[in-house]
């Protein structure tokens, strides 16, 4: 896939390229209406208060403008840097319009002023799945989401991935149980191990919150448990060695125990319980979710999320939610590029309907639309070549069949691979199930 674009951090795809990324929607779609989620579409403009106000850096966002606008009001605009900003405004702009709770997914382009680099993107296309509520939401929300999301990725069949959560719920009630008080800061510190490793860690967690050196052991101990059953648990209560616990530590290890359960009884093989995880954005406040794939490890989390109970709210009224994003172009352009998936043509065209004489267009187009009126991609040469050059164009376009009809209004036709012919009738004939539509195949 590498190839010189005019301009940096905007990803154009070439037509095989692009039937890969259109199964990968087309894949999460079907995966999200099975399990009840609605589809929308929010505008791509946001006012620029509303995308600062949830914590962004101002570099990071592009604002527009008229070009003759030299209004006070210029630069006020600006395009969404993710989905979740945007579906907090439309919630609290439509509530008396939805049902609660509200299932969504929402596939769309997002923007972000980014330096351009491996799997780093300025325009790039997400998929947000979330569920929210109207003043509360039942916990098995955040269960069911995250089986959801794992058969999604399942269904895309891009190789082996470990759904990773954690609780911030735990995190925090085990930071105050053994005298941290500022959870917050310490969870933005510990979620920077696997940038800046342990011993950075340590010093920032002394230097910004004066833990002490037995206060930063623990912390680091607790992110070094991982599970991949509800076992964490009795390793959290043995590091606490007699400390006493809290109410809000005791909720986090059983929300994610209930999570864990119901992916190893759901989805086993897709879930580890790592307590490392802990989300860098201030209003996640219980389930986290981190998603590695296997042999991308570089590319780090390629869907991630959490809960939150007031990302969306209208003045005393909250819409507490659970939501998870796919980095559908990242994934898309780091498969494309190892050629861990490929489309099996590139072109939608099953059949070539050929000419015998430049006269023939009409009566050739009515054969093709027979084939359409089936399911059967078709299209129809232009002129009257000789056969040879015209099979040798579909063959150059990837299309396996090639039609040809003869004086008497007999049919033919040829699967250019293998070199058989035969005779077919366009109301009855059909190509094989895997030729009727590009297939995408693993590498």
């Amino acid at each position: 896939m590498a190839r010189n674009a005019s301009l940096s951090g905007y990803l154009e795809l070439l037509p095989a390229e692009r039937l890969v990324e259109v199964h990968m929607l087309d894949t999460l779609r079907r995966v999200f209406e099975s399990h009840g989620f609605a589809n929308i579409e929010s505008r791509a403009v946001e006012t620029l208060d509303t995308l600062l106000n949830k914590g962004e850096v101002d570099k990071e966002v592009y604002t527009i403008s008229r070009i003759h606008d030299e209004g006070s009001d210029r630069g006020r605009l600006a395009l969404h840097f993710d989905l979740t900003v945007p579906f907090a405004r439309y919630v609290v702009e439509n509530a008396g319009h939805l049902a609660f709770p509200f299932r969504r997914y929402q596939i769309q382009k997002v923007w972000r002023g980014e330096r351009p680099q491996a799997g780093r993107f300025r325009e790039f296309t997400q998929a947000d799945v979330d569920i929210i509520g109207d003043g509360s939401l039942p916990f098995r929300a955040d269960a069911e989401l995250a089986v959801v999301i794992a058969k999604a990725l399942q269904a895309l069949k891009i190789g082996e991935f470990t759904l990773r959560l954690n609780n911030r719920k735990l995190s925090a009630g085990f930071y105050t149980a053994i005298g941290m008080d500022d959870a917050p800061a310490v969870l933005r510190i510990v979620d920077k191990l696997d940038k800046i490793g342990a011993q950075q860690v340590e010093s920032e967690l002394a230097d910004a919150v004066g833990a002490s050196r037995k206060q930063t052991k623990k912390a680091l101990a607790l992110a070094q448990i991982r599970t991949t059953d509800a076992s964490f648990a009795e390793q959290v209560r043995d590091l606490l060695e007699g400390t006493e616990s809290n109410e809000l530590l005791e909720e986090g290890l059983s929300e994610l125990t209930e999570v864990m359960n119901a992916l190893n009884e759901q989805a086993p093989g897709t879930a580890a319980a790592d307590l490392s995880i802990a989300r860098g954005l201030d209003y996640y406040t219980g389930t986290v979710y981190e998603t590695v794939l296997k042999g991308y490890e570089h590319l780090g989390s390629i869907c991630s999320g959490g809960r939150y109970e007031s990302l969306a709210s209208a003045g005393r009224k909250s819409y507490p939610g659970v939501g998870l994003s796919i980095g559908v172009t990242r994934l898309l352009s780091a498969l494309l590029d190892s050629e861990a998936l490929r489309a099996s043509r590139q072109v939608p065209t099953a059949v070539y309907v050929t000419l015998r004489t430049d006269d023939d267009w009409n009566a050739a187009t009515a054969t093709a639309e027979q084939l359409r009126e089936r399911g059967i991609s078709a299209e129809v040469a232009y002129s009257a070549d000789k056969f040879g050059k015209q099979i040798k164009y579909a063959d150059r376009r990837g299309i396996p069949f090639v039609w040809f009809t003869d004086a008497e209004g007999r049919h033919e036709v040829k699967d250019i691979r293998s070199g058989e012919q035969h005779a077919a009738d366009p109301m009855t004939w059909s190509p094989p199930a895997e030729d009727l539509r590009p297939q995408v195949i693993r590498g």
